[in-house]
């Protein structure tokens, strides 16, 4: 028996945070969510907590998306619980990303109470994916505001108006009067 291995009736306890796709559909949500507690079961483990965090902003641009549907996964099991689910998320388009934690090493399973509640997945219901209205580099590198920038934009336009008037003679053309 390996060091990594655990005694009978105990497991370790595992956190697995997955972000999805923010255009995501609620069929595919569930169909992967399905999946991942059959593998779970599948591999001798217990799912203990499923939470859905709904869709936020992501801290950088993953594959093309600023935000995401954060889902979290909570379940007791061994190393090859871990490795099927991230087996499993890997595989799917849907994931943009996933990241699995340790929380606690050496856990009695039969100590553990889940509520059925708590391992159940919920079906998506996310407003539809807004776009970011203003793209700009210096607005994402937070250096303007939106409203300061359109009147600066304004300014602009006001000050170049006024630039071409001055040029200009109130009496017609400047040809005229070198005649």
């Amino acid at each position: 028996m390996s060091r990594a291995a655990t005694a009978p009736g105990r497991a370790k306890e595992y956190e697995t945070i997955y972000i999805l796709r923010p255009d995501i559909d609620a069929d595919s949500a569930d169909k992967l969510g399905a999946r991942l507690a059959d593998v779970v079961a599948r591999e001798n483990g217990r799912l203990t907590k499923v939470e859905s965090w709904g869709r936020r902003r992501l801290a950088y641009d993953v594959k093309k998306n600023r935000r995401g549907v954060y889902i979290l996964l909570k379940y007791l099991g061994g190393g090859r619980v871990v490795s099927e689910v991230e087996r499993n998320l890997r595989l799917s388009d849907s994931v943009l990303k996933y990241q699995t934690v340790l929380v606690r090493g050496d856990v009695p399973v039969e100590t553990v109470t889940v509520a059925d509640e708590d391992v159940k997945f919920e079906r998506l219901e996310l407003p539809p994916v807004e776009e970011d209205r203003d793209d700009s580099r210096e607005r994402q590198l937070g250096l303007i505001e939106p409203e300061r920038r359109a009147e600066r934009v304004q300014e602009q336009a006001a000050d170049m108006d006024e630039g071409d008037m001055e040029g200009m003679d109130e009496g017609g053309d400047d040809e005229e009067a070198d005649r």
